[in-house]
């Protein structure tokens, strides 16, 4: 049994934990960098997918708020999104890729001035076709309800209040047998690499064929090493595939000196497309 002491350590111990994890504001970096080049992905990620007509299951973990006007104090503090989405918003025709990741950015700033950023749940939603669903988890009670008003009436989208790793249990494998996971933590704990790995683990266990994208930073002084994962996960190497961007000294975001999207179960046609866009990125 364990001590009066243990237990009040263990409790002390998780509030930390809680405390940090809840201190993360993604509005502070909307539409930043690392937000452009993990959003394309996604984006071409879910034309890929949707090639074939039968319904999709898209899940996001660390889903957050859906829009981010551009004009609040968060998202002014750091301006990060002048080193990103305000980089490439006015840019001449680029690469597929880009140029259909950007003509869903501008559908949300229809009188053509950057004035808010769609986040991953926004976009996601935006793709859907009739048949497709979409299920936002999220962790911080502020975020959860607003993403529980924003889609109060939405029937093809389901708000899970709470941990998007434990959530995967329950809502996989999808009905229809076709999903893409959207994995996208702060990655401020030291265990969320732990995490991660746990719950890719179990979730490859119960929907080994979905499709799971995973975005990460490259921090100068604590990198995230993802090399060991496809090992941990039996992944063979056709089911693997990682790429990542470094961003030149303007676009550096404090430490982070670039990112990378890790994706298991790519579309293989979508493989050679990426690895082209991918090219011009370097």
């Amino acid at each position: 049994m364990l001590s009066a002491a243990r237990i009040e350590a263990m409790i002390h111990f998780w509030n930390q934990i809680q405390a940090l994890m809840l201190s993360y504001r993604h509005a502070f970096h909307a539409g930043n960098p690392a937000d452009v080049f993990k959003h394309a992905v996604l984006v071409a990620l879910v034309r890929a997918m949707q090639e074939k007509p039968r319904g999709i299951q898209f899940v996001d973990t660390h889903a957050a708020a859906a829009l981010y006007e551009l004009n609040d104090a968060e998202t002014l503090k750091n301006r990060e999104f002048d080193a990103g989405i305000g980089r490439v918003w006015s840019s001449p025709p680029l690469h597929p890729i880009m140029d259909d990741y950007l003509a869903l950015v501008r559908h949300f700033n229809p009188d053509g001035r950057l004035a808010c950023y769609p986040g991953s749940p926004m976009l996601l939603r935006q793709l859907l076709r009739p048949n497709d669903r979409l299920i936002l988890c999220e962790l911080h009670p502020a975020e959860q309800r607003r993403l529980q008003t924003r889609f109060a009436e939405d029937g093809q989208v389901r708000v899970i209040a709470g941990d998007g790793y434990a959530a995967l249990k329950k809502v996989l494998p999808p009905q229809g047998g076709r999903g893409l996971v959207l994995i996208d933590p702060s990655w401020e704990l030291k265990s969320e690499a732990d995490s991660l790995t746990a719950a890719l683990q179990q979730a490859l266990q119960r929907f080994a064929h979905g499709v799971y994208a995973i975005w990460y930073p490259l921090i100068e002084g604590r990198d995230i090493d993802l090399t060991v994962l496809p090992e941990k996960l039996g992944l063979n190497q056709d089911q693997w595939l990682d790429m990542r961007i470094s961003f030149p000294p303007e676009q550096r975001l404090g430490r982070m000196r670039a990112c990378g999207m890790a994706i298991i179960n790519c579309p293989y046609r979508l493989r050679q497309t990426l690895a082209e866009w991918h090219s011009t990125l370097s």
